[in-house]
């Protein structure tokens, strides 16, 4: 993920010569101020850069000075705006996208006619290019994502949303091609349900990291007590969740840990991490890493526990979309007889974000805690989240397939109350006996990633148009 820094876009403005180029100087202003007025960067060839004019690009010329434009910028460019003042003149628009050879996601924009300006010199026929647009794109392979509505001006409030859209499905796509998914320990013995390929995820750019558990414990151990980093850390910990006092001599040891995995991750560049939290760690140090989890998940670090490799992609894919912390869960527990209810858990490593408020504490594990002792289990979160809207999403490798298989859908957190240890959601999903069908009969973990908002339009479009996986989004 690249993080703080602006997201760049290259921008085509479509035209042809016997149109009014003051519309396409027009949608060139226009335009670009939305872009600006919502955070991001551009890259367009200079107004009097083709005959045209306004940016515009008509021809195979014109289509190459701006191929050459964009191949300069190749390493700032994330997606690619297609803009369609009039009809447009298809050759140099996807000569353009062609030779520049990006491979990055594509918008296509087109703009309203008003019923009262059809004449010669005001008509645009943009309506009618924009099928042409498009058709030469699907002639040539390249995937490219369609506005909410066909055309509309380029002053309409949509503009900016279908921007805001793209650009979320420009960090989906271009974040997962090139993600490093880190993985800290084996996968524990009883946990067959996360087995992963490392192959089938680097065919879609992918790449799986690992450490032996083993290196983090070392590094933990060498840090001494009066390390500037340790006590950083420390004051974050103790602002981020409550601690019982009866607990208050264990967190130095559990931060040692969390300092080793922080300095592990950001050395080597990972985007989402797997962690083996069950039951090695407990056992050969001594506490848990529920909080060193959930305190990277929330600096959109994604950490997912039980060596998930695929739940961290899942993860990283809805904190892509949404700019904010996801959560792994357990699809845990039936809700009394509501069967669109679903409880869902961890022991304890939900972002703070995630949760929605700040009623955290630190304890010990619920389940190990029982047969490992509360001293060497210290370190999970317990937490009830709040209310909202919410995502889940979920993909696994389908090794029999030869594949990337995910679901998708939306739901809603509620308020119930559940008297339960750990991380605690208790979510509503629409026809749910219908999605555990599917989850069970396809084959699917019990984990699944969540993260607060409607975030399945950006999930799919990600993947369907760009990603080739098999999806299925539930209604």
């Amino acid at each position: 993920m690249k993080k703080n820094k602006k997201q760049c876009f290259g921008v085509i403005i479509g035209t042809r010569a016997y149109f009014n180029s003051e519309l396409a100087r027009d949608v060139r202003k226009q335009l670009l101020k939305t872009l600006e007025d919502e955070g991001y960067d551009y890259v367009i060839l200079p107004e009097d850069a083709t005959p045209t004019g306004s940016s515009s690009i008509e021809t195979r010329e014109d289509g190459l000075k701006c191929a050459e434009l964009f191949r300069q910028h190749r390493d700032e460019i994330d997606g690619i705006i297609v803009s369609l003042p009039n009809f447009g003149f298809e050759i140099g628009i996807i000569n353009a996208i062609s030779v520049a050879d990006l491979r990055v996601p594509i918008l296509v924009q087109a703009c309203d006619d008003q019923n009262d300006k059809v004449t010669l010199d005001e008509r645009r026929d943009a309506f009618c290019g924009k099928i042409s647009v498009c058709n030469n794109l699907y002639q040539y392979g390249i995937p490219f994502t369609d506005t909410t509505l066909h055309t509309y001006s380029i002053y309409d409030p949509l503009l900016a949303k279908d921007i805001n859209k793209f650009a979320a499905v420009c960090r989906v796509v271009n974040g997962l091609k090139h993600a490093r998914i880190g993985q800290i320990g084996t996968r524990p013995l009883g946990f067959n349900t996360c087995r992963a390929s490392e192959k089938l995820l680097q065919a879609s750019g992918i790449t799986v990291v690992p450490a032996d558990l083993s290196e983090i414990i070392f590094a933990a151990e060498k840090i001494q007590d009066d390390d500037l980093a340790l006590k950083a850390h420390l004051e974050r910990v103790d602002g981020y969740a409550k601690i019982p006092e009866a607990y208050r001599d264990k967190v130095m040891k559990q931060a040692k840990f969390g300092v080793a995995v922080e300095q592990w991750v950001e050395a080597n560049q990972v985007d989402a991490v797997a962690l083996q939290c069950w039951d090695s760690l407990e056992l050969n140090y001594g506490c848990a890493p529920c909080i060193t989890m959930s305190m990277l998940s929330d600096k959109n670090n994604p950490a997912a526990c039980e060596t998930d490799i695929a739940g961290a992609v899942s993860m990283l894919a809805l904190t892509l979309a949404s700019k904010e912390p996801a959560a792994l869960a357990d699809w845990n527990n039936n809700f009394a007889e509501d069967r669109n209810k679903c409880v869902c858990t961890h022991c304890g490593n939900f972002p703070k974000k995630f949760v929605g408020n700040d009623d955290l504490k630190l304890g010990p594990l619920g389940v190990l805690g029982r047969t490992l002792g509360k001293v060497k289990t210290f370190g999970a979160v317990y937490a009830k989240v709040s209310e909202g809207p919410f995502t889940y999403f979920r993909i696994s490798t389908d090794d029999p397939k030869g594949c990337i298989k995910a679901y998708l859908g939306e739901g809603k957190m509620t308020n119930d109350p559940y008297g339960m240890d750990g991380c605690i959601v208790v979510t509503e999903v629409p026809e749910l006996q219908k999605l555990m069908k599917y989850v069970c009969k396809n084959g699917f973990e019990h984990h699944v990633a969540l993260c607060r908002g409607d975030l399945a339009e950006i999930l799919q479009e990600s993947i369907d148009t760009y990603l080739g996986w098999n999806l299925y989004v539930h209604e």
